[in-house]
């Protein structure tokens, strides 16, 4: 299945600004915005954050799986899809990010 087909599965995200994602320390590593060009990416990392409870090894790895054919242009190009590029190195390091959600007002 394409990234496309893929999103239309996933939840809504329409009262979401953004999602913060936090290291273990609870520091903020990373903030994505719900805007054209990354609004696919908010609903990947949400749909995650509500299956697995955070960005898990595991979680990242159904992840690349959903982005599907962007996911190979990641690996390809790295930089060119910071993240996707962020799931890669969860998954690689066995690293988790909990996932904080900002709502829109």
């Amino acid at each position: 299945m394409s990234f496309a087909e893929n999103l239309k599965k996933l939840p809504g995200i329409s009262h979401l600004a953004a999602i913060n994602l936090l290291d273990a320390e609870g520091n903020t590593v990373a903030t994505i915005e719900n805007k054209p060009g990354s609004a696919g990416s908010v609903a990947v990392y949400n749909h995650l954050a509500q299956t697995y409870g955070a960005i898990t090894p595991q979680a990242a790895l159904k992840g690349i799986e959903i982005y599907a054919e962007h996911s190979e242009d990641a690996k390809l190009h790295p930089g060119k899809h910071p993240n996707i590029d962020r799931l890669i190195q969860l998954a690689a390091e066995g690293k988790t990010l909990r996932a904080k959600h900002v709502f829109a007002v």
